[in-house]
């Protein structure tokens, strides 16, 4: 293996008291920080789905649908975007207040700026000053928010840390029987030609497996997860020799960020069993981690067999990444794939959180 290009120092146990645990997450509270990308994008998901119904609901006719949607819309958009910066602003003090109470600010703060929007609209002249039609918007406004913040509030419930831990435990134990299968393969073929590697494997193997049995609902910090990958390609080493090359790229790396457990080992695992094994000659694992403002990326890449079977081949171990990274970092955390010059590539960016300060 490569040597990193920064020294990481590996920390033991004690520094698990400090990181991010699913169970410390409260459940989402009504009203929802309203400070969080994801929590903006659901909002104008919802009230622009609601607009678009509402357009259907009134259209008379299909040739005047999208006009009557693009002017619900004019009206609708500002009152939204101008209640989300409101809201955002206000998010630290509303935390503040009992949940009853801050839910009746946001819905008095939305009809508020529901009047201002309509006042200015009249007083430009772009909709007749009617009381009615006043009436309507502000009716629809309460309405709109009360519905957002009983969703929010449902999701919230449904979120609530021990299921979201139940849910993780079940992922985890999802990864354990590939890699056993793996490992006691690997330690099988040298256990006759090479008895000391085969105990030192195997003492590297019960290793592993504390970390896989544990609860792993916190956050780790990243020293650990290179320490179980190391771990890892070794046992692979037994079974391809050095047929397996890793390349670590920590040169924009923050010192020993906070990652979710068990993100790279299922990685390599597939790097490994769909781009290195089928191959004849030795192929090279690149892992890169980079802070980009208050994101960490972390890149891993590996060569592509020519009949290109890994980028059907490794679904699961994805699909099972990108659902634990959503129990830890809802949508603010992303995983996305492609191919480029003959090579897999996996992208994966969550927010940057340091390990805690001693």
């Amino acid at each position: 293996m490569h040597a990193t290009k920064k020294h990481w120092k590996i920390k033991g146990d004690k520094h698990l008291s400090q990181v991010r645990s699913i169970r410390e997450n409260p459940a989402r509270s009504s009203p929802p920080d309203f400070r969080k990308p994801d929590i903006w994008l659901r909002v104008l998901l919802a009230v622009n789905f609601a607009a678009l119904l509402a357009a259907l609901a009134v259209n008379h006719e299909w040739r005047f649908f999208f006009a009557e949607f693009v002017e619900l819309a004019a009206l609708i958009e500002p009152v939204t975007l101008a209640s989300l910066i409101l809201l955002s602003l206000a998010s630290t003090w509303l935390a503040r207040l009992p949940k009853w109470l801050d839910a009746v600010l946001v819905v008095l703060l939305v009809l508020l700026v529901t009047a201002a929007v309509r006042s200015f609209f009249a007083a430009m002249h772009f909709i007749e000053p009617d009381v009615a039609g006043f009436s309507r918007a502000s009716l629809w406004a309460v309405i709109g928010a009360v519905l957002l913040l009983g969703w929010f509030e449902m999701s919230g419930r449904v979120r609530s840390p021990a299921l979201a831990e139940a849910r993780l435990l079940a992922l985890t134990a999802r990864i354990r029987p590939h890699f056993l299968f793996n490992a006691l393969n690997a330690v099988l073929g040298v256990m006759r030609s090479d008895p000391r590697r085969a105990e030192t494997a195997l003492e590297e193997l019960a290793d592993l497996f504390r970390v896989l049995m544990r609860e792993n609902a916190d956050l780790v910090p990243l020293s650990e997860e290179i320490l179980v990958a190391r771990q890892y390609i070794n046992l692979e080493r037994l079974r391809l020799g050095e047929r397996v090359r890793v390349v670590w790229d920590m040169t924009a790396c923050p010192p020993d960020p906070l990652v979710p457990p068990l993100m790279l080992q299922p990685l390599l695992e597939n790097a490994v069993y769909y781009g290195i094994e089928p191959a004849k000659e030795p192929g090279e694992i690149t892992i890169r981690f980079e802070r980009k403002n208050s994101r960490l990326r972390v890149e891993l890449s590996n060569p592509m067999t020519a009949d290109g079977s890994h980028s059907h081949g490794n679904q699961m171990a994805l699909s099972n990444i990108r659902q634990r990274l959503m129990l830890f970092f809802d949508l603010e955390a992303t995983l996305t794939t492609q191919i480029s010059a003959g090579r897999f590539c996996v992208s994966i960016e969550f927010p940057y959180r340091p390990v805690a300060a001693r």
